[in-house]
């Protein structure tokens, strides 16, 4: 039973098909994130900025992020918005858009607290010096910022990862979604399949995850060392 259960993976083009999805998973991930992460450097910065409409809508801006479940924001975006709004877009298009503008929102957030995070002395240091607002964010704040984003960013990256499991819900072809046809096609056959398949993908999530983390909390150890001397 084990052997043919496991011979799920190996039969006709099932592993590489699996494959395949993986690469959409983490190509939808990549971009995601990348987009993400500038859009949201820049929004963290006028964060702190002392306009107060601007805060305002910044702050919504997260909070609708923040509070609407990442499958909800998934469907309005592929089932209402195109149909409201009269545009189509393929699946995987839509959810990279969503899964980058919830990357922005939250990095708006993480800059904007690693920013304010830097001592007051060394903005009225660069102040007294000179320094234009422009300068001041490139040569002051954002080098020393920089060391307290970049753990939360590499959590936030395991969190968009692992949060792709939802794009099977609006028919992108990514790991999960091939899986799952590869499940139902082999059921009969292959009744312990379920578990070779589900554990593949598994092996999968863990071996881009786990590393990711494991380098996080290390990054983090190291400021924590460094500031405590």
């Amino acid at each position: 039973m084990a052997h043919s259960g496991i011979s799920v993976l190996l039969e006709g083009t099932n592993f590489t098909r699996l494959l395949g999805g993986l690469w959409v998973t983490v190509k939808i991930a990549a971009i995601a994130l990348i987009v993400g992460i500038v859009l949201g450097i820049i929004l963290g910065v006028l964060r702190t900025f002392k306009n107060r409409p601007l805060r305002l809508i910044l702050r919504l801006y997260l909070e609708f992020f923040r509070i609407v479940p990442t499958v909800v924001l998934l469907f309005l975006f592929y089932y209402i918005l195109p149909r409201q709004m009269n545009f189509n877009l393929p699946a995987d298009q839509l959810a990279t858009l969503v899964f980058a503008l919830w990357v922005a929102a939250e990095m708006s957030d993480i800059v904007r607290g690693a920013l304010i995070s830097v001592p007051k002395h060394q903005r009225e240091s660069g102040m007294a010096i000179g320094l234009n607002r422009y300068q001041l964010y490139r040569y002051v704040l954002i080098p020393q910022a920089i060391s307290l984003e970049i753990p939360a960013t590499i959590n936030l990256a395991t969190r968009v990862i692992k949060t792709t499991s939802l794009l099977m819900l609006i028919s992108v072809m990514d790991v999960i979604n091939i899986g799952q046809q590869i499940i139902e096609a082999n059921n009969h056959s292959h009744p312990t399949g379920v578990f070779w398949v589900y554990g593949l993908i598994f092996l999968f999530y863990f071996l881009i995850d786990y590393p990711l983390s494991w380098w996080a909390k290390r990054l983090e150890k190291k400021r924590l060392e460094r500031a405590n001397g």
